[in-house]
């Protein structure tokens, strides 16, 4: 009893040492763990900072040509003083807008993306397709061009020149007008092969006469075709029957729809439910009704023609990881879009069996001794 009391039984478990050796090994396998990342570089890099690129340099010639013109930046909306962020109210203004999405599409990065959507569908080197854009996001039409430029593949454009609040509703600053500015500076290889009013019923709806007539004397200095039927129907066949002017429709290698044109979304689905990004036949025919107007995208779709969505632009960046509304505007060629850093699964798994095995055994060890020193002696009493 003497000699216990002298050196009384302490399990390893319980040992200071022990606590020790364990601490100073979790420290070190967590480091060799830290340690053994990797950055894995995208394999469209190139491509991806090649757009950047163009569409940081198309917005520095839209902005000098804005001060040019003697107009001043707005630097509470316009933040990153990039020039392309429009007014709240306008006579070509067609409906309430968000400007932080507005924002988000003026980082040159967004270009980036379109990059990687495009290659996600397997656009190649000299595909045609066919595009609809809107005023109201000047950036995302500015992504989608310098990226087809990066890539060498030729769009077919279609405008509708309404725009909803902060995009391109300047009366003298249309989205055709930044259109002309950079074919003309060969920053974007294509212009607009037509244009329709927009806005309600793609025919200028809720606009006033004098809005009407703004948009259609501006389609009109381009030298461009009007898109204008008695109803939006015939809006509709008259952009297919100029798509199909180019090449079939099946021939098309994508369909990209830019904005919340009704002309290309139609009214035989809710919008809402049509995801942004990648969307593929199934994702619209799960969600139409009947009794609607097909929009071009349904009938691209049903033509088995692959379709980039860019709209709701929050849950697009979401998927690459992308600030919203980032101030300032982020560096090109840095971040997730462009290369992801990754741990060793292997390295990682090594260190956990060596750090759990080592707890394992000190408690097995731990356990067998008190186990053993219960059978060997009897419990100690303090009277």
């Amino acid at each position: 009893m003497n000699n216990y009391r002298k050196h009384p039984f302490i399990p390893a478990i319980q040992k200071t040492s022990t606590l020790v050796y364990l601490s100073v090994l979790s420290v070190i396998c967590f480091l060799v763990a830290y340690q053994s990342r990797t950055i894995d570089i995208s394999p469209m890099y190139d491509q991806k900072v090649e757009a950047a690129n163009l569409m940081e340099d198309a917005m520095t010639i839209l902005k000098k040509s804005r001060m040019e013109h003697g107009v001043f930046i707005d630097i509470e909306n316009d933040p990153n003083e990039t020039g392309m962020v429009g007014s709240p109210f306008s006579l070509v203004t067609t409906d309430e807008g968000d400007l932080d999405a507005k924002l988000t599409t003026l980082d040159p990065n967004f270009a980036a993306v379109m990059v990687d959507l495009m290659l996600q569908i397997n656009l190649l080197r000299n595909d045609t397709i066919a595009i609809l854009m809107t005023g109201s996001m000047p950036g995302a039409n500015l992504a989608a061009l310098t990226a087809c430029k990066a890539l060498n593949i030729h769009p077919v454009i279609i405008t509708s020149v309404g725009a909803s609040q902060w995009g391109a509703n300047q009366v003298d600053f249309t989205w055709l007008d930044m259109e002309s500015i950079l074919y003309e500076n060969k920053l974007i290889t294509a212009r607009s092969i037509a244009a329709s009013i927009g806005g309600r019923n793609d025919m200028g709806r809720l606009l006033s006469p004098a809005g009407r007539k703004i948009i259609i004397k501006n389609i009109e200095s381009h030298s461009l075709p009007l898109i204008r039927g008695n109803k939006l129907a015939d809006n509709i066949k008259e952009r297919m029957d100029f798509f199909s002017s180019i090449c079939q429709i099946d021939d098309y290698k994508a369909f990209i729809n830019v904005g919340g044109g009704v002309a290309s979304l139609g009214t035989s689905f809710n919008l809402k439910l049509l995801p942004p990004g990648i969307v593929y036949r199934m994702d619209v025919t799960d969600i139409s009704r009947p009794g609607g107007i097909e929009g071009v995208l349904h009938k691209f779709a049903k033509a088995n023609v692959p379709i980039l969505h860019i709209l709701n632009i929050r849950p697009l960046t979401e998927q690459f990881n992308m600030p919203f509304a980032p101030i300032p505007i982020p560096e090109i060629g840095v971040g997730n879009l462009y290369a992801q850093e990754r741990y060793n699964v292997w390295v990682a798994a090594i260190c956990l069996f060596v750090v759990g095995g080592s707890v394992f055994t000190v408690g097995y060890q731990s356990n067998k001794k008190i186990k053993e020193h219960l059978m060997q002696h009897e419990p100690d009493s303090l009277l």
